[in-house]
């Protein structure tokens, strides 16, 4: 991946972390689960950020907390 297209990566990966932040925090079930895997989703951007600039903390972090999305995803349904 090109230096300049991963820089760009961490843009729709923050976008992402906000707009599930947002979701979650939703009373309606639907939109909490729509924020739960849009997450997962920034959760996969990160993680492949991450390896890329080799923030090993930031890939380990993006594991834990997808475990969590998923957990979240379940307990939501």
């Amino acid at each position: 991946m090109s230096e300049s297209v991963l820089a760009l990566l961490q843009w729709p990966a923050m976008l992402a972390t906000l707009t599930a932040a947002w979701l979650v925090a939703s009373q309606r079930s639907g939109r909490r689960s729509a924020g739960f895997w849009i997450y997962l989703l920034s959760n996969a951007l990160w993680t492949v950020w991450g390896l890329q600039m080799q923030a090993w903390a930031l890939v380990l972090l993006q594991f834990g907390l997808a475990a969590m999305n998923l957990r979240g995803v379940r307990k939501n349904q």
